[in-house]
């Protein structure tokens, strides 16, 4: 008789072959079907479809099958150039609504850029520079249509923290500005790399959990750096820590605070504040809060003039470069000492930018319900930065923020990111010399109320709610963060979700099943306190693959759950187990160590008198066991296709419930 047998890796329809005959001791019993063993695969085969499944899960090259060579030459084009397949479509009515999307994000990403190049302890330029390349290279590479490309506060703060460790900013500008470059260029080259070799799997191990607890430590240290500009405050901790910044803050009170620059900060930023308030509460207003920024500059630039308040110490941007930016090919270390430095600082940098801007993308996409190919986005956020560094821009990955505006303006594709690079154009070569005057202490401002959108209360809630390990890594990042450092909190956060997995690797769970009422289906009698235990039988299920990592625990487990057993039935003087039956169809795969832990739980159960019998494993676990001949160990008659039929062959003489 055959049956149908298929797992993950793709293994064809095949006839099932016998691995175990269940002897039916009853006329009257049910036929007992036999659980089947796949085809013997070759070698060769075996390997390529496991490496397809690991790198090739979405086969990116079945759009290139059965085409001629000149249409597949035109599918690579537009595989690497996404823009050259929408472009076909695009129409003026699409183009309207990017006009009014990339003006709409312009106005909001320049405050916001100078702000986060002082974050990153660059000069104010750098900020705009990294809102200008970065996005026309994305635009043409990129497969989202809805992020918005630049300057980000987590990865600006992130950057100005590693690079102040290395060189001091205001001792040495032009080698901390080199060794910017040198880390934005290995940051691009790293985002290149894991989308080229299909290894955008690797940021998946930092948690959900963990990015949220990150995220909302990172916001509160650049907040409280913000004090310097919003209190005025010209002698400052270089430190990010709270306990320093407070310090800091508390000690030049009596002689370092500034009451017009509290002012003008403080009103601002209230006013920064309802406008986001009211953007959140109506949708239909999402550019109020977008163009708030913007007017908040201009609003306080021009009251500085007219007052003359920066006489009064009020500190102000004083000078931005004028122009496009300039080459740094040149300035890029690629020898010496800052090498390795740059190297180091870029492939962190360039990880957390990448985990952003993934999700930001992702979130977006499947709000508008389209595919996006997460390694074709590194390739294109790595591409972006290389380019970037070569044309004196700093990491720049995608901003939630101007991202939300962005999707709530109505953009349709990437245009909306060519538009914001024109009017940042336009910018560089006309208006910076407006924003001499413009007080430090309203980018502060901005700075603070674009920060707190990364404090997610709502999603910390859910995190305790649901997952108290998770609420743990959630909480050693947040506070790593701000009692220490960017680079401890993300360690922190790196090394929890590490922690989780190997703890779910060694530590996989078990649980004890039992049969529901009038059903032959056998679950967890916790979760079904109805389900009743069938004498002289344990039923155990493993609910993890079985590996080296954790097969000691396994069998070590099994047997404890059997002594517990035992010892509970002589308390009440029940019949003893007889029987062993392992659930196996949550154990998705075994290596040798696993097989070795079986064959050593089955010849401890031989000393007790228990007989070991497997149900359901799958067709690789199936087939491993029979390469290991454990089968003929236990007996091929104790291998079923699932619990009932190994319970109503162990135990032909017992009346089962109807």
């Amino acid at each position: 008789m055959s049956h149908r047998v298929t797992d993950e890796l793709g293994y064809k329809e095949m006839d099932i072959l016998s691995v175990s005959s269940s002897r039916r001791n009853s006329e009257n019993l049910p036929y007992v079907h036999k659980v089947g063993v796949p085809p013997k695969q070759n070698l060769l085969k075996e390997i390529a479809g496991t490496m397809k499944e690991t790198f090739f899960a979405d086969d990116p090259l079945r759009h290139f099958k059965d085409q001629p060579r000149s249409r597949k030459f035109v599918l690579g084009l537009q595989a690497v150039f996404p823009i050259l397949e929408w472009g076909k479509h695009y129409s003026l009515s699409k183009f309207k609504g990017d006009l009014i999307s990339g003006l709409t994000i312009a106005s909001l990403c320049i405050p916001q850029d100078i702000g986060y190049a002082k974050l990153s302890n660059m000069e104010p330029q750098y900020g705009l520079y990294s809102s200008f390349v970065p996005p026309l290279v994305y635009a043409f590479m990129g497969s989202s249509r809805d992020i918005a490309i630049g300057p980000v506060a987590v990865v600006s703060l992130l950057l100005g923290s590693l690079l102040q460790d290395e060189i001091d900013s205001s001792d040495n500008p032009v080698d901390y500005r080199r060794l910017a470059f040198t880390a934005t260029f290995f940051a691009g080259i790293t985002q290149v790399t894991l989308g080229f070799f299909r290894l955008g799997f690797l940021i998946d191990f930092l948690s959900h959990a963990a990015i949220v607890g990150f995220m909302a430590g990172a916001a509160i240290t650049i907040a409280l750096q913000q004090l310097k500009g919003l209190l005025g405050i010209k002698k400052f901790t270089k430190n990010t820590d709270i306990v320093s910044v407070m310090r800091s803050v508390w000690s030049s009170v009596h002689h370092g605070w500034n009451w017009q620059t509290i002012l003008i900060g403080l009103s601002f930023l209230a006013f920064l504040l309802v406008a986001k308030y009211i953007g959140k509460k109506k949708k239909k207003l999402f550019w109020v809060p977008a163009i708030a920024p913007l007017i908040s500059v201009i609003l306080s630039t021009f009251f500085v003039y007219i007052t003359h308040a920066d006489k009064h110490g009020v500190q102000i941007v004083k000078h931005i470069r004028k122009g496009i930016n300039p080459p740094s090919v040149n300035e890029i270390f690629f020898s010496g000492e800052y090498l390795s430095k740059g190297f180091r600082i870029g492939v962190v940098a360039g990880m957390i930018a990448l985990t952003e801007a993934v999700a930001i993308g992702r979130t977006f996409a499947s709000m508008k319900d389209y595919q996006l190919d997460g390694n074709k986005e590194m390739v294109a956020l790595g591409t972006m930065n290389i380019v970037g560094s070569m044309t004196s821009c700093y990491v720049a990955t995608g901003s939630f923020s101007r991202s939300a505006v962005n999707y709530m303006a109505g953009c349709h594709t990437a245009v909306s990111n060519i538009v914001m690079s024109c009017v940042v154009l336009l910018t560089l070569e006309l208006i910076t010399p407006l924003f001499k005057y413009t007080p430090n202490a309203i980018l502060a401002s901005i700075i603070i109320s674009a920060v707190i959108g990364l404090i997610d209360i709502e999603a910390v809630t859910l995190i305790w709610k649901i997952d108290k390990f998770d609420f743990v890594a959630c909480m050693g990042a947040f506070f790593g963060v701000v009692f220490s450092s960017v680079e401890i909190g993300l360690l922190i956060a790196v090394s929890i979700s590490f922690a989780k997995i190997l703890l779910q690797v060694t530590r996989p769970r078990t649980a004890i099943l039992g049969k529901l009422p009038r059903t032959t289906v056998y679950r967890n009698i916790l979760q079904y306190p109805d389900a009743t235990k069938v004498p002289g039988i344990l039923i155990v299920r493993v609910d993890s693959a079985i590996y080296f990592s954790n097969s000691n625990y396994v069998k070590e487990r099994i047997l404890r759950w059997l002594a517990d057993e035992e010892e509970q039935l002589k308390e009440n003087s029940q019949p003893i187990i007889q029987y062993l039956i392992v659930e196996m169809s949550p154990v998705t795969d075994i290596d040798t160590s696993g097989i070795h832990a079986l064959e050593e739980l089955f010849r401890s159960l031989e000393k007790r008198d228990v007989k070991l019998v497997l149900a359901n494993p799958g067709p690789i676990v199936v087939d491993k066991l029979h390469a290991s001949k454990f089968p003929e160990m236990i007996g091929e008659d104790r291998i079923f296709l699932t619990v009932a039929d190994a319970v109503l062959t162990c135990a032909p003489k017992m009346k089962l419930e109807p």
